[in-house]
């Protein structure tokens, strides 16, 4: 077995150009943990902004050699710690969380807690699942946080992206009866969800999911007393008008994982592959990611 692998990472930020591909030796996993064989590792908005230095502007970041990128990711178990009862040829996925630390998912391989893991069900592949962990929980925790609803309306922003897309499915298992806003050209994908759609919201939801980050304009369009879900939790808008402002950011939560690869797989919720690459070329796919109109992700594939 080789005593390393590789994996993508960044000394110094300064865009795509300062992601490497380096040899990094590799760990067993010890208790609770497992190692899984990554076959694909999904290219997301926070890794652009891990690569252009803004978390280590937050002060998030503060690693003394090098960042590693990469939060949600697909493979298969290869090793397994003490305590672990997945077995060795598993197909799992799963979420790593967190700015400060020195490995991420762009690898060909990674030691992660078993408890952040799940089986990846029958009938869906590695890559499609790949695109499942932090899209869908940051949905689907989203949508917790907005709660049951009896028919009360809620607004979408970005609708038309990954994690809009999850929480128009989701927020209508809980009740809401759900609009999505996006581009005029995204109107009939938006319509495939279930959901009504406009290009040109109205003030007046009773909840507003601000998967478009929007913020302050995205609270504008709350009624008085309603609710706002954003997705940037260091950057919430300030509270105004009786509104309750909530922001989410995915957590690792094996369980509900689980409950969403089984949605996927069932076709309950959309994989969204735009294209796979070679992990040698994850900084083409960070300068594609930027130039944004991307429906679906870039998956590397190590």
């Amino acid at each position: 077995m080789p005593s390393t692998f590789r994996a993508a990472i960044i000394r110094t930020p300064g865009g795509p150009e300062s992601i490497e591909i380096i040899d990094v030796p590799v760990a067993e996993p010890g208790p609770g943990q497992v190692r899984v064989q990554i076959a694909g590792a999904t290219v997301n908005p926070v890794d652009l902004g891990v690569v252009a230095g803004v978390f280590h502007q937050l002060g998030l970041i503060d690693q003394p050699d090098h960042v590693g990128l990469g939060w949600d990711f697909a493979g298969t178990v290869i090793a397994a710690g003490p305590g672990v009862d997945i077995p060795v040829g598993s197909r799992v996925a799963g979420l790593v969380a967190g700015f400060d630390r020195d490995y991420g998912t762009y690898a060909e391989q990674l030691v992660v807690a078993a408890s952040d893991i799940a089986l990846v069900p029958d009938g869906l592949g590695l890559v499609a699942a790949a695109t499942v962990p932090v899209n869908g929980l940051a949905a689907a925790q989203l949508v917790d946080l907005l709660g049951d609803s009896a028919g009360r309306d809620l607004l979408v922003t970005g609708a038309a992206g990954t994690v809009g897309g999850y929480v128009i499915a989701l927020a209508q298992d809980r009740g809401w009866r759900v609009t999505g806003s996006a581009r005029a050209t995204d109107e009939k994908f938006v319509r495939g969800l279930g959901a009504d759609f406009t290009a040109s919201p109205e003030p007046g939801w009773d909840a507003v999911a601000d998967a478009a980050a929007l913020q302050d304009e995205g609270l504008a369009l709350v009624r008085d007393g309603g609710v706002f879900v954003g997705v940037r939790p260091s950057a919430a808008p300030a509270p105004q008008r009786g509104i309750t402002v909530h922001a989410v950011q995915a957590r690792p939560d094996g369980a509900r994982l689980a409950q969403l690869l089984e949605a996927t797989a069932s076709g309950h919720l959309p994989a969204r592959v735009h294209a796979v690459v070679p992990l040698v070329d994850a900084a083409d796919a960070h300068r594609a990611v930027a130039k944004g109109g991307v429906r679906g992700k870039y998956v590397l594939r190590p």
